[in-house]
């Protein structure tokens, strides 16, 4: 049997986790915490967007495993860099998402590239593309967050 279905279970974790951060204002955290300049719409739209990635990847299964772990990629990159440090590094403030991070992101990332190794499809090559993959897709939106304040930028001049 396929452990493919692991997929659709981490886009069910990540559902969950965005609800976490809508309800317990993440958008608050990371405004302050985070100098994010971000507000809601943002994060319906970058959200919207993994739910899609996520789908995608579920869909696309262990036929291209690069993609299809790129959104365990992006939940452990997330889990890691965006909950579980900020919580460190600011002596244990509360960050919006951060349970969901570690109960379900943390082993559902690591089930998935245990799927995917039982299955056969799991390579260093896969391992490190898809991680790159997670990386690039979890700064986009940080990035776009950061140069739309440059001139070039301002569609309102």
């Amino acid at each position: 049997m396929s452990h493919t279905f692991i997929l659709w279970i981490a886009l069910f974790a990540y559902a969950m986790h965005a609800t976490e951060e809508y309800i317990l204002d993440w958008k608050g955290w990371a405004n302050s915490v985070l100098r994010l300049p971000v507000d809601w719409t943002h994060f319906a739209v970058v959200n919207s967007a993994v739910v899609v990635l996520g789908i995608s990847c579920a869909a696309v299964g262990w036929s291209l495993p690069e993609y299809a772990l790129a959104l365990p990629a992006l939940m452990l990159i997330n889990a890691a860099f965006f909950h579980v440090l900020p919580f460190l590094v600011t002596k244990g403030r509360f960050s919006p998402g951060l349970g969901t991070a570690v109960l379900l992101f943390f082993p559902i990332g690591l089930w998935a590239y245990r799927g995917a190794r039982l299955d056969g499809v799991l390579t260093t090559r896969v391992l490190v593309t898809s991680f790159i993959l997670g990386a690039l897709l979890m700064a986009f939106p940080i990035l776009l967050l950061k140069i739309r304040q440059l001139p070039y930028f301002n569609q309102r001049r």
